[in-house]
């Protein structure tokens, strides 16, 4: 498996707006070769800023990378650019190989 997360930090006020567009877009990621889970997360509010990260799971790194590459990535994405006033800075991307699952 392969875990692929982008981290933002969004300021209180722009909470909402940036729950709105993630729970409003169409990710392209159902029905794509490797593809098993996504989840969107609200981590704690610290100093008037909220930690969000986007979790997806892959049956393998190369799958990942594979989406990366597609149209569904290019359409997934589109919009990006105009929500960027939503978060401090650039997302912030970790990739991790599991070693380990215990079931």
């Amino acid at each position: 498996m392969y875990f692929a997360m982008n981290r933002f930090s969004v300021k209180l006020e722009n909470a909402t707006d940036f729950e709105a567009v993630w729970l409003g877009r169409d990710s392209h990621l159902k029905g794509l070769p490797g593809f098993v889970e996504f989840h969107m997360l609200k981590g704690p509010e610290t100093d008037g800023v909220i930690l969000y990260s986007s979790h997806t799971v892959w049956e393998s790194e190369q799958r990942f990378l594979d989406w990366t590459r597609s149209d569904a990535f290019r359409q997934a994405h589109k919009d990006a650019g105009q929500n960027r006033k939503l978060h401090e800075g650039h997302p912030v991307f970790e990739g991790f190989k599991t070693i380990q699952t215990i079931s």
